[in-house]
C-alpha cells in the first residue's frame, strides 16, 4: 500500500518529530509477491526521497524479498530512520557481536541470511497450522543509543484460516499456534548467545478476540441453525437469529465470513467493550508489556479506499497489529523524565482508508522512538 508513505510522513513525522523511526513491515509484496516486489522498491525509493524524512540522514532498510527461496522467505521488511541530530547511534553484528557505528543509508533485500546485523528466522515447519507452508517468521536488530542497548524484533504470527474452527472451542486451536510461536521468538531473542538487552516487539501477531466468547456475547438471545455440506457433514455455516423480530439474522458464521448486522459496536468508544475477549497476551504477562489500548480493532479494514472506516466482514475484528515490550523495555519507557504526554499508542488514521495496511504506531520515550507495523503489498 504506497499509500501508507503518505500516512508516515504526515501523520508521524511531522507531528511527531521523532529522532528514530522503526518501520516494521508484514506480507512485503502482498499475496502476488512475484509480481508486486517492484512496487516495494519503489515504496522505498519514495520513502527516502520524501521531503518529511530529508532530515534523516541514516537508514538501514532490510526487505526479505528472495520468494524464491521457501525455506527462509519471511516478506518480513525492517526499516530504520535515523534523525541526523541524533548521536552516538549504533548497530549490533550478531556475527562479530559487537557494536558498530552507523553511517549513511544502506538497503538490503534478497538474501537476508548473510547479513551479520540482522537475525532472521522462519518458524520451524511443524509450527504451520494444517502442515501447510507458511511465511511466518521473525527478525531481529540490536541498537545502541548513547549507553543503552535494545533489540527491535519484526513479527508476523498466524492467522485465523476458519472463523468456524476458530468458534469451535475457547481458547481456539489458532491461539495455541500463535502462542506456541511468540514463546519460540521469546525464548531465541533471550537466550545465551547473546547478552539480554530491553526488546521490542511488534509487527503482526494476528492476536484475535476469543471468537466462542464474542458469539456468546453478541448472539445471547439468539437461536442457532448449522448447516452442514451434504458430502461430508462438516460444519459449513453458522446463523444466528432473532427469536422474535421476525427471526432476523444477527450474524451469519462461515470459513472466511463473519457478517454481524451492526458492527458499529467495534468502533463505539473505540471497542473497548470488546478488550474482555482479547486474551492471547495474558499468559505472556510476564514477558511481555503494552501501553494502553484506547483505539479501535486494527483489522481487518475495508479494502475499498471509499468505506475506510468499515471493516470487511471476513472476520471479527480484532487488535492483531501490536507493540510490545519486556519489562526492562516499558521501565525505559516509563522513566520518570518521559512525561507521559509523550507517550502515545494510536493507530493512523483515525480515518484507514488503506485496507488491510492500518498503521498502528507508538511513540515511546525520551528520544521519541516511534514504532510502526503495517502490511506492505499494493
Amino acid at each position: 500500500c504506497l499509500e501508507n508513505s503518505v500516512l508516515l510522513r504526515k501523520a508521524t513525522v511531522q507531528s511527531h518529530r521523532p529522532h528514530f523511526i522503526a518501520v516494521h513491515c508484514q506480507e512485503v509484496g502482498g499475496k502476488n509477491y512475484e509480481a508486486s516486489m517492484s512496487h516495494v522498491d519503489c515504496f522505498v525509493k519514495e520513502l527516502l526521497s520524501s521531503d518529511a524524512m530529508k532530515e534523516y540522514n541514516r537508514v538501514r532498510v532490510y526487505l526479505d524479498e528472495n520468494y524464491k527461496s521457501q525455506e527462509h522467505f519471511t516478506a518480513l521488511g525492517s526499516c530504520y530512520f535515523l534523525h541526523e541530530s541524533l548521536k552516538n547511534i549504533q548497530q549490533f553484528d550478531f556475527k562479530a557481536k559487537k557494536f558498530k557505528k552507523v553511517v549513511g543509508k544502506e538497503i538490503y533485500s534478497d538474501t537476508l541470511e548473510s547479513t551479520p546485523m540482522l537475525e532472521k528466522e522462519k518458524f520451524p515447519q511443524d509450527y504451520f497450522p494444517e502442515c501447510k507452508w507458511s511465511r511466518k517468521g521473525f527478525i531481529r536488530t540490536r541498537w545502541a543509543l548513547a549507553d543503552c542497548a535494545f533489540d527491535l524484533v519484526n513479527i508476523h504470527l498466524f492467522h485465523d484460516a476458519s472463523n468456524i474452527l476458530a468458534w469451535e472451542k475457547s481458547p481456539s486451536f489458532y491461539s495455541g499456534t500463535r502462542q506456541k510461536a511468540l514463546g519460540f521468538v521469546l525464548d531465541r531473542i533471550t537466550d545465551q548467545r547473546f547478552e539480554k538487552v530491553p526488546y521490542f516487539v511488534f509487527g503482526d501477531f494476528n492476536f484475535r478476540l476469543d471468537t466462542r466468547q464474542v458469539v456468546e456475547s453478541l448472539c445471547s438471545t439468539a437461536t442457532m441453525q448449522t448447516v452442514r455440506l451434504g458430502d461430508t457433514n462438516e460444519v459449513d455455516k453458522l446463523i444466528f437469529r432473532e427469536s422474535e423480530n421476525d427471526r432476523k439474522v444477527v450474524l451469519q458464521l462461515e470459513k472466511k465470513l463473519f457478517n454481524y448486522i451492526n458492527q458499529d459496536v467495534f468502533r463505539e468508544n473505540n471497542g473497548t467493550l470488546f478488550l474482555q475477549f482479547d486474551s492471547e497476551l495474558s499468559c505472556f504477562k510476564e514477558r511481555l508489556h503494552e501501553l494502553e489500548i484506547s483505539f479501535p480493532p486494527s483489522y481487518p479494514y475495508s479494502e475499498d479506499s471509499s468505506q475506510g472506516k468499515q471493516y470487511m466482514n471476513t472476520r471479527c475484528p480484532a487488535w492483531c497489529d501490536r507493540v510490545l515490550m519486556s519489562a526492562t523495555a516499558k521501565d525505559l519507557v516509563l522513566k520518570p523524565e518521559n512525561e507521559e504526554k509523550n507517550l502515545v499508542y494510536d493507530n493512523i488514521g483515525p480515518n484507514p482508508t488503506s485496507g488491510l495496511c492500518c498503521v498502528v504506531f507508538a511513540c515511546l520515550w525520551v528520544w521519541v522512538v516511534v514504532c510502526l507495523c503495517m502490511d506492505l503489498y499494493v
